[in-house]
């Protein structure tokens, strides 16, 4: 099991989870040619809107990727931006990243630089990583090993 943390806004993930597909690095292929069938996705969203608006600081969808590969999608008349399916969990809730960040390998004795670690659209993390973000979720962490 591959496990990936994807950032972007509140909003923009929002939008993700209503029509089944992540979108990484506003929609460049580079963000999402490494995600395959099969992966799990979580999303962190430091802010409410793209640079703006309220922080989050927390952890907003999780999901397992059905695409076989990332595609184009037709969004906007000059905006064609590559996606891969994701199936998200309707029982995950945002958890908030503040309490995990001792417990998480990724971000474990970084407390004065954990965001450095979560800029740009992704990060490969452990499938310890991801059962802590799932149980902070509200998501049982043996729902991951499930055949999708």
């Amino acid at each position: 099991m591959t496990c990936w943390i994807g950032v972007a806004s509140a909003e923009h993930v929002r939008g993700g989870v209503a029509g089944g597909f992540a979108q990484l690095g506003h929609g460049r292929h580079d963000a999402v040619k490494a995600l395959r069938k099969g992966d799990w996705l979580a999303y962190y969203s430091p802010r409410e809107g793209i640079g703006e608006g309220a922080p989050v600081q927390a952890f907003t969808a999780l999901g397992r990727v059905t695409s076989e590969a990332p595609y184009k999608a037709a969004q906007a008349m000059d905006f064609n931006p590559f996606r891969v399916d994701v199936d998200y969990l309707e029982e995950a809730r945002p958890a908030p990243i503040r309490p995990l960040l001792e417990v998480l390998d990724l971000t474990q004795g970084r407390a004065g630089n954990w965001g450095l670690l979560l800029r740009g659209p992704k990060r490969r993390v452990t499938e310890e990583d991801m059962r802590r973000i799932a149980e902070a979720m509200g998501v049982s962490p043996e729902r991951l090993s499930q055949e999708g």
